[in-house]
């Protein structure tokens, strides 16, 4: 039986999703494709209708995850003034809520780590979507020039992709709150001693 090139792109978007889920979940070496098939409804057969290798998918679901992250980051900044937007991101970022569901999660602190040992390629592929979490948050701090706002966005979410991890790690006591308040301390302490101009020398 055909399939229309409708169905095809319909069916490899599925795949692609509930990968994106399951690998935040289980870690990119957590799951094989055979399980991930099963999750979309396919047999293991059909994987390579889809996509070259294993590679090519944990690329592409990754892909999906980082820009479904910076979709809703988009939409949560448009909803409250400028001077709002940074703290509202780091909020919702360093909350009960992100900390509770990796697989909706940001991919970052979900696949990091094992990401840094995979090939040159699929390390590039997550650079690039990182380079533009980075430049989303620069543009919500105001008052400093570009290359500062990016120097503080960088150090931003170090701390904030560092904080889930712990907190993670933690549980979801009292021990994972406090390293979650402590992070929103740090990055918007940050943010706030970064707009206080300087004094003077005499």
């Amino acid at each position: 039986m055909r399939y229309s090139k409708e169905h095809k792109q319909e069916t490899h978007a599925r795949i692609v999703k509930k990968a994106a889920t399951r690998l935040r979940e289980k870690g990119a070496h957590g799951i094989g494709v055979a399980d991930l098939m099963k999750d979309a409804g396919l047999t293991h057969g059909g994987f390579y209708a889809h996509f070259d290798s294993r590679e090519a998918l944990v690329i592409e679901a990754f892909n999906y995850a980082m820009d479904r992250a910076n979709e809703r980051w988009r939409k949560v900044t448009a909803e409250v003034p400028p001077e709002k937007r940074l703290a509202t991101m780091v909020d919702g970022y360093l909350s009960a809520v992100h900390r509770d569901d990796p697989g909706q999660g940001c991919a970052v602190p979900a696949l990091g780590a094992e990401i840094a040992r995979e090939s040159p390629k699929t390390r590039k592929a997550f650079a690039l979507k990182l380079d533009q979490m980075i430049d989303m948050m620069a543009d919500q701090i105001q008052d400093l020039p570009r290359k500062a706002a990016r120097k503080q966005a960088m150090a931003a979410l170090a701390t904030m992709m560092g904080t889930i991890v712990m907190s993670r790690i933690a549980g979801n006591g009292e021990m994972s709150d406090e390293i979650l308040s402590a992070g929103r301390e740090a990055v918007l302490g940050r943010a706030t001693a970064a707009k206080k101009p300087r004094a003077k020398a005499n």
